[in-house]
């Protein structure tokens, strides 16, 4: 019997972009012979809408896709999904939304409450992973070495800024300066010197109300995908970004609108330490309790040292994305992806009393 997918994408947060460019990816991909897909979009006022397959959700002539704030609106309750009084009878949920609102625990819940299965980890992992400042303590718990650095919140720059400032100069400069609870490297800045570093949190606090101050690891890029294929987490070849010179750091651009960035796959790197890393990306994924999938991020260090910077509960999923690419050179095909998603949705209870 073909299951009724409902691909979710936009959102309310700043990657509403980068979500429809996943949604995108997965309808194009996904078997039609297992899953039907219905296509919802969330606007960034946060209304939800019944969006036709053909809506555009890729970049066209560097202009990015997003959710028009008017259409068949779309509600959602205990007997599901719903759209112009009529439900659609969603059987999985694969919410494609990355940040706030979507990547941090919140729709999982709304998803949980409606007793609809869907991709992905559950709400405390989903918050962790997006809140950064928790996240690393327990990456230390576990014995994954995390970067050098300090929490900054909103409130305390206002009050207390020559104390934070003098704790910036302690940890020593370059430090980046991001929002604790962002993504897509939206709101991060490389602060060189101290005269920078106020005007890096301006900008962190324009995306969050809460910012990390962290010392920079000198090193290698490297990536790793978890996927859980019939209930275990199983960890991709790694792969090392390569970022056009002209960038100082892995930005938003260079992720996405420039095309300066690519992945060497596997990564030119010793065998001892790919296997460290990959063995490392999933004790991440188990101490943060995650379910589906992630993307690890690490730095690799001249003298080898493997130190986290993140991981991804929802990475970005186009066909050419980081997580699809790791898994593709592994030897599990785009598509076989999503189902495994899929099929480990259906299995597994993420909440207290299941779903």
């Amino acid at each position: 019997m073909i299951k009724r997918v409902a691909i979710i994408c936009g959102g309310r947060s700043s990657e509403h972009e980068i979500s429809c460019i996943s949604a995108a990816g997965v309808l194009s991909a996904i078997d039609r012979s297992k899953y039907q897909p219905i296509l919802i979009g969330i606007s960034k006022s946060g209304k939800w809408f019944h969006l036709p397959e053909s809506h555009p959700l890729a970049i066209s002539d560097g202009v990015l896709p997003t959710i028009p704030d008017s259409g068949i609106s779309v509600a959602l309750s205990i007997d599901g999904f719903s759209a112009a009084g009529q439900n659609l009878n969603i059987d999985i949920a694969f919410p494609l939304l990355h940040g706030p609102y979507g990547e941090d625990g919140t729709i999982q819940g709304l998803l949980e409450i409606a007793d609809i299965p869907y991709v992905g980890s559950g709400v405390l992992a989903s918050a962790v992973a997006m809140d950064k400042s928790f996240a690393k303590p327990i990456f230390v718990s576990h014995e994954i070495k995390v970067a050098a650095g300090f929490v900054v919140r909103q409130g305390q720059w206002q009050t207390g800024s020559a104390e934070i400032q003098r704790a910036a100069d302690q940890l020593g400069y370059p430090v980046f300066v991001k929002p604790a609870r962002g993504g897509s490297s939206r709101g991060t800045t490389k602060v060189k010197s101290a005269g920078n570093f106020a005007a890096a949190l301006v900008e962190a606090f324009k995306f969050d109300t809460k910012a990390l101050v962290e010392q920079e690891i000198r090193g290698a890029e490297i990536e790793c995908a978890v996927l859980e294929i019939d209930g275990v987490a199983k960890a991709s070849l790694v792969g090392q970004i390569k970022i056009d010179a002209k960038y100082e750091f892995y930005d938003f651009e260079a992720k996405y609108l420039d095309g300066a960035t690519t992945i060497e796959l596997p990564a030119p790197i010793d065998q001892k330490i790919s296997d460290e890393i990959r063995t490392k990306a999933v004790e991440a994924f188990t101490s943060l309790g995650c379910s589906g999938l992630a993307r690890v991020d690490f730095f690799l260090t001249p003298n080898n040292e493997v130190i986290i910077n993140e991981l991804n509960t929802m990475p970005g999923f186009t066909a050419t994305s980081v997580f699809p690419k790791m898994w593709a050179a592994t030897g599990v095909a785009y598509t076989d992806v999503i189902t495994h998603l899929l099929k480990s949705a259906l299995t597994r209870n993420n909440g207290v009393l299941g779903n």
